[in-house]
């Protein structure tokens, strides 16, 4: 049925991202999967590891600055190592802890025990055989308590950082992956609507071209055993057609030429078409049957209700991105109807919809002196 006003098919939702949005996802997912890859633990302890020794560096300068003898490089990078061996180590041992422990604060105080430990084992470990202790020199004793002190003072709120920044990174993960989980769900549901709009279309036209073959019967016309043979051969040609994922206007054309020619043979008097299609647009990707529910439409609605018949003009061009398809017919015109589009017509805008989104729009207006101009403006991919 036909509808008064002019409308514009939009949504969200690209051709494009329709045909690679598949392929974006599953790489997203793998990307996410090999993080958790022993590569990824890899990259994840290289990373801790240089920045454990920068910062040991930096508090070795900071200790000669400060008239530190010999160089501390070594000891500051043995207690940035075991820093970074704590925090490792206790983030993933226990495997299970209490309720009332978070592992954080765990990987945080570990931090904070193995400092003086480090220092400790160090100073007792680069004594001298035979010297008295390092804590009965005091020059030894006064390096200990300060690497101790700049151990403590920067390994724990390092970790602290590091836990902080982890816990965003998971975060930032999760929601990726929450987003992910949704836009498949989201490809999933698309693919299942189109699928259904696209089965609606096949025993629409099947059965309206039925429904005219009867019409002949049913007035003893001579044609009508013509027009079934012509049929039978135009259905098995055109029914493939009517289920590929895709089309292009040149195979538009391959179903609505052969559905012209019947319909002409069916009323012959009373219509009459013409095709004007720009060769460039020839190559253009369209849903598939977008031609042939304009001209379907055209015919039922318009040449059908009318007493004198009337003609269907195809105009097919393509103005640089954009392609334009134009159906106009010199039938009855439109009509007020409480159903408002016909079958047809409302699943072409559902697809329009979720096919090219904005991009592309679908108007139905009333033509002079009489009939309908329907309409699609799409971009113009191939």
């Amino acid at each position: 049925m036909r509808a008064n006003p002019p409308f514009v098919a939009s949504g969200d939702v690209s051709w494009n991202s329709i045909q690679v949005h598949n392929g974006i996802l599953k790489a997203a997912m793998s990307e996410l999967a090999t993080a958790a890859r022993p590569a990824g633990l890899i990259a994840k302890t290289a990373r801790r590891v240089g920045v454990a020794l920068t910062i040991s560096i930096a508090v070795a300068f900071l200790m000669m600055h400060n008239g530190w003898r010999g160089g501390p490089f070594l000891r500051t990078i043995i207690v940035g190592l075991s820093a970074t061996t704590a925090f490792g180590l206790f983030e993933r041992f226990p495997a299970t802890l209490p309720p009332w422990i978070q592992r954080w604060a765990l990987q945080v105080v570990a931090v904070g025990v193995f400092m003086p430990l480090t220092t400790l084992l160090i100073y007792i470990l680069s004594t001298s055989p035979g010297a008295p202790p390092f804590w009965k020199v005091p020059e030894r004793m006064n390096g200990w308590m300060m690497l101790t002190f700049l151990g403590l003072l920067i390994a724990p709120w390092t970790a602290f950082v590091a836990v902080v920044r982890q816990k965003e990174a998971f975060a930032r993960d999760q929601k990726l992956a929450f987003a992910l989980e949704r836009s498949e769900l989201e490809r999933q549901a698309l693919d299942a609507r189109l699928h259904l709009l696209q089965a609606q279309v096949a025993p629409h036209f099947l059965f309206n071209t039925l429904a005219n073959v009867q019409a002949l019967v049913d007035a003893g016309s001579p044609h009508a055993s013509k027009v079934l043979r012509s049929l039978v051969a135009y259905l098995r040609a055109a029914v493939p057609l009517l289920n590929e994922p895709a089309a292009t206007i040149e195979r538009e054309l391959q179903l609505v030429r052969p559905y012209l020619e019947l319909m002409q043979m069916r009323m012959p008097d009373r219509l009459k078409y013409a095709m004007n299609v720009d060769a460039s647009a020839m190559k253009v990707r369209c849903p598939p049957t977008i031609v042939l529910t304009l001209v379907e439409n055209a015919v039922r609605h318009g040449i059908d209700p009318s007493e004198e018949g009337g003609r269907i003009d195809i105009d097919i061009e393509r103005r640089g991105e954009r392609c334009v398809v134009r159906v106009k017919d010199t039938g009855a015109g439109l009509s007020q109807s409480r159903n408002g589009l016909g079958t047809g017509l409302t699943a072409l805008r559902e697809r329009l919809q979720l096919i090219f989104g904005d991009a592309a729009q679908l108007r139905l207006m009333s033509a002079a002196p009489r009939g309908v101009v329907a309409e699609v403006d799409m971009p113009a991919q191939t």
